[in-house]
């Protein structure tokens, strides 16, 4: 089978649209699609968080794990791994004892951190005004929770 064709296990069927454009739900309805894995692994806030501190740097595990409020142990393996399955994270072991084990970005793993840095500038950006439509949305809940309690 030939990558990138529909019988290749990894193609999406149906994720294009006529002409060409690419169909905005392909991703959120097919399970068996890898875009979607590859979606679900990357946009997890732990994955999100190690991507962000590992720009430019190099940092061991329990560097990671402090940095990483609210984070497991586990957790954070279990996101490490997958980071370094998919080609995102690169690990080091250093043979001393005991053993030093650092990570960084892969080139494609920067190339992910531009894109993240994009979505932290959009929200920095409309930040107010998502507070104030939020805002604006607790306000009419709050009130038609007291119309339909007297109602």
């Amino acid at each position: 089978m030939e990558e990138g064709t529909s019988k290749y296990p990894s193609h999406c069927e149906g994720t294009h649209g006529s002409a060409g454009d690419p169909d905005p739900f392909q991703w959120d309805t097919r399970e068996d699609c890898e875009v979607r894995q590859i979606l679900d692994r990357v946009a997890d806030k732990w994955s999100l968080l190690v991507i962000a501190l590992l720009d430019r740097r190099v940092l061991r595990f329990t560097e990671l794990k402090r940095e990483i409020d609210g984070v497991s142990q586990r957790m954070l393996t279990v996101t490490l791994r997958q980071l370094e399955r998919d080609g995102l994270v690169r690990r080091t072991v250093h043979p001393v004892v005991p053993p030093r084990v650092e990570y960084e970005l892969t080139p494609l793993g920067g190339t992910l951190h531009t894109t993240i840095r994009s979505l932290v500038t959009w929200t920095e950006q409309h930040q107010n005004e998502i507070a104030a439509a939020r805002e604006a949305y607790d306000a009419r809940e709050a009130y038609d929770a007291r119309e339909t309690a007297t109602a």
